[in-house]
C-alpha cells in the first residue's frame, strides 16, 4: 500500500511475483497471499490467470451533489454522463417499523421496494432504492417493474416540486449479492444515503429511499442548497 500511495508503483504496472515479494521481503509466501489478496478486496489490484497481478488504474470521480433536490438521472444527464438504468427488484416488503414510520404508513398497508442498478458507461456505480405505499399509488405493483426513474413517475402522478426534510450518511461494505451486482470485493465500502421524499407543495412523504453508492467511483459534493 506504500508503495502505491507513494507511486513507486504505476497504474497498469504489473506487480512481482509472489516468490519475487517472499524473498525481498523475507516472509512466508502464505503471508504475501495474504496482503496481495487484501489488496484485492479493496479494489487496488486485479489477477489475470497466468499472467499476474496489476495495479488497477484510477478511475475518474464522478461528481455527486448529496444535498439536491434533483434527480439522480437528471443530474447524471445535467453532466452529460451516458448513465443507464435496470430495474432490478419490485416485491412488497414486510413490516419495518423504520420504513413504515418514514412513510407515514399503518402496519397493514402494503409498501413496496423498487430497486434500480445504475451504470454509467456501462459500469455499476449505485443501487437505489425507493420504498413507496400501495395507497398513495394504488397502481404501484404493477408500474414499479418498468419504473426507472421515481421523480419521472411522480411528474405522471402531479407532483412536480419536490424536497427532503432528512438526510443520513453513513459507510458499509457489500454483501454477497451487491459484490455481484457491483462487480467489485467485499472490502469495497459503500456509501448509504438515506433520505425521504417529499411533495414540496403538500408536504406529502412519497417515498423513504435508500441509495448505494460505490464510493471509489464519486466525488461526493454536501454543499448546502
Amino acid at each position: 500500500m506504500q508503495q502505491i500511495v507513494s507511486k513507486t508503483w504505476k497504474p497498469g504496472a504489473k506487480l512481482p511475483s509472489e516468490n519475487e515479494l517472499r524473498e525481498k521481503y523475507q516472509v512466508p509466501r502464505m503471508t504475501v497471499r495474504s496482503a496481495l489478496t487484501k489488496l484485492e478486496e479493496q479494489g487496488m489490484v486485479y489477477s489475470v490467470q497466468g499472467k499476474g497481478r496489476y495495479l488497477r488504474e484510477k478511475s475518474k470521480k464522478i461528481g455527486l451533489h448529496l444535498t439536491g433536490k434533483v434527480s439522480f438521472t437528471d443530474k447524471m444527464k445535467q453532466l452529460g454522463y451516458d448513465l443507464t438504468t435496470k430495474n432490478i427488484d419490485c416485491e412488497k416488503v414486510p413490516y419495518d417499523a423504520k420504513i413504515y414510520q418514514i412513510l407515514q404508513a399503518e402496519e397493514d398497508e402494503a409498501v413496496y421496494k423498487i430497486g434500480r442498478m445504475r451504470y454509467i458507461d456501462d459500469e455499476p456505480i449505485a443501487i437505489h432504492n425507493s420504498f413507496v405505499r400501495e395507497k398513495s399509488f394504488p397502481m404501484i405493483q404493477e408500474d414499479g417493474p418498468t419504473i426507472q426513474s421515481m421523480f419521472a413517475y411522480y411528474r405522471t402522478h402531479g407532483y412536480d416540486d419536490f424536497s427532503s426534510s432528512k438526510t443520513l450518511l453513513s459507510i458499509t461494505f457489500p454483501t454477497a449479492g451487491e459484490q455481484q451486482l457491483f462487480a467489485c470485493k467485499s472490502m469495497v465500502p459503500l456509501i448509504v444515503v438515506e433520505s425521504n421524499c417529499m411533495d414540496r407543495e403538500s408536504e406529502k412523504v412519497l417515498e423513504y429511499t435508500k441509495i448505494l453508492y460505490r464510493s471509489d467511483k464519486f466525488q461526493y459534493d454536501i454543499t448546502m442548497d
